[in-house]
C-alpha cells in the first residue's frame, strides 16, 4: 500500500521551498521535514538535492 500525499506530483511552491531551506538549516530530519510539508520523503529528498541542501540523517 502506498501512502497517498496531499501534494502529490505537485510543483514546489516559493512558500514550501522557503520552509525547507529554514527546516534544514535548523537540522530537522528528513522525515520531519517530509511530514511539516505534507511531502514524501522522496520528494523532499530531491528537492533538497535539487537546492543543494544538507539534511541531518536519522540518529
Amino acid at each position: 500500500m502506498t501512502e497517498r500525499y496531499e501534494r502529490h506530483r505537485q510543483a514546489w511552491t516559493y512558500d514550501e521551498i522557503q520552509k525547507l531551506h529554514l527546516l534544514a538549516t535548523k537540522g530537522m530530519s528528513l522525515k520531519a521535514i517530509a511530514k511539516a510539508l505534507v511531502r514524501s520523503e522522496e520528494s523532499t529528498k530531491n528537492r533538497a538535492k535539487q537546492d543543494k541542501l544538507k539534511i541531518q540523517k536519522m540518529r
